[in-house]
């Protein structure tokens, strides 16, 4: 159980703190409400390029990280389809340097030509080195517009291709700065060993003067159900054949998305899974299988990847996929098999909430999709999920009208 207090600011600010004395690391987590799929479909990769310029430096503060290092704090962000999030873990007398620090360039993020030129082509070369030069890299750019067609989640938060990056101008940057960066478009957690006066003081003192803006309605393009299958075949320079297979499913608020979830884990969690058991060790088609969902907020994708040993033809590979996707929907799960999955997902989330950073984002995610309070009631959804459940989801989401499949070939260059 994660205790907490939220209080709002007069510009629109949403605080959420949780007490932990068991630690002297405080972790200060601010989430934005802006991720990928707030893009303009030709101006793609904002969302993870702001996350750069975000350390930058702002008017104040020439470099982010000096002040933090100084006073023995750490910090770092990440951007995804629906949010960016930036968290610092600092020793709880110095959490104001916390505070000053995100609020400055909430503020006041310094806009210089220079610091654009650097993080784009930081950018630039992770897009390079990550997606376009690595085995496998470019699957997210081949597989999600594969999937959706007119939905925002059709690119990666990287962008759909190097040149939006690499035309950003200053102008474009001000333009998402202005419209998502902003304190009513924000919520802040902060967990450890602290008190709700004394944050709620600190957060008046640094953030209450920032005024509020105009966050933009998100109306986003809602994805039609698919209704036969999608294909797709590439052939890489790569170590081996590879197949994915995205089945679309509910978003992460839906109230079938932890049956789902555990649907996933029954296909692939642990070596004694199905897809591992059958695949991997009996039949040997596969060096490798999972099975994930993708946890989106709007209708996401789980997703079944392999790589095929060596000499096994894909047909006979994706065969035998849905050869067992054909037993989880024609046989219930025994209580036995779903008690064990539900088991390793609640071991796995306690496990978590014995750090206050992950507690602190976990609340904050909570609270963006809909009341921070859901955090704790994760364990119990979880336990809930029949397999009446299992079987119906699986026969709702596992059909092949419903899905795209990459063919992912090893070239023949030798």
């Amino acid at each position: 159980m994660i205790n907490f207090e939220k209080f709002t600011l007069k510009n629109g600010l949403k605080v959420i703190v949780h007490q932990d004395k068991s630690t002297p690391i405080v972790a200060f987590n601010m989430l934005y409400d802006v991720g990928a799929r707030d893009e303009d479909k030709n101006k793609t990769g904002f969302a993870h390029l702001f996350e750069h310029l975000m350390f930058g430096g702002s008017i104040n503060i020439p470099n982010f990280d000096e002040p933090l290092q100084k006073v023995g704090g750490d910090n770092n962000a990440f951007t995804s389809n629906d949010i960016t999030n930036y968290y610092i873990t600092v020793p709880k007398d110095n959490i104001e340097t916390a505070f000053w620090l995100e609020s400055d360039r909430m503020l006041s993020l310094a806009f210089t030509e220079k610091s654009l030129a650097v993080q784009r082509d930081v950018v630039i070369e992770e897009f390079k080195q990550n997606y376009l030069n690595q085995p496998y890299g470019d699957v997210w750019l081949l597989l999600r517009p594969l999937a959706y067609q007119k939905h925002p989640y059709q690119w990666p938060t990287i962008g759909k291709e190097i040149a939006h990056i690499e035309n950003a101008t200053m102008k474009d940057v001000k333009a998402f700065f202005y419209q998502h960066y902003l304190p009513n478009n924000a919520i802040l957690a902060v967990a450890g060993d602290v008190e709700t006066k004394h944050i709620q003081s600190l957060t008046e003192k640094w953030f209450g003067d920032i005024p509020a803006g105009k966050v933009p309605l998100r109306n986003l393009l809602k994805e039609p159900q698919q209704t036969e299958e999608r294909r797709l075949k590439v052939e890489r320079d790569v170590p081996a054949n590879a197949i994915y297979k995205a089945y679309k499913m509910c978003s992460k608020t839906h109230q079938d998305f932890h049956a789902t979830d555990l649907l996933s884990d029954i296909l692939s969690l642990g070596k004694s899974s199905r897809l591992h058991s059958s695949l991997i060790k009996e039949q040997k088609l596969f060096s490798e299988i999972n099975a994930y969902v993708m946890g989106s907020y709007d209708d996401g994708l789980l997703v079944i990847s392999g790589n095929l040993s060596e000499n096994i033809d894909f047909e006979t590979a994706e065969k035998s996929i849905i050869q067992e996707l054909e037993k989880v929907k024609s046989e219930m799960v025994s209580k036995t098999e779903l008690t064990k999955v539900k088991n390793k997902i609640e071991s796995t989330h306690e496990f978590s909430e014995t750090s206050v950073l992950n507690k602190a984002m976990n609340l904050a995610f909570a609270e963006l999709l809909g009341d921070a309070n859901d955090v704790n009631l994760e364990g119990e959804k979880y336990q809930q999920v029949t397999p009446e459940d299992i079987l119906r989801i699986a026969n709702e989401i596992l059909n092949e009208t419903n899905c795209s499949t990459l063919i992912y070939a090893k070239s023949n260059n030798k």
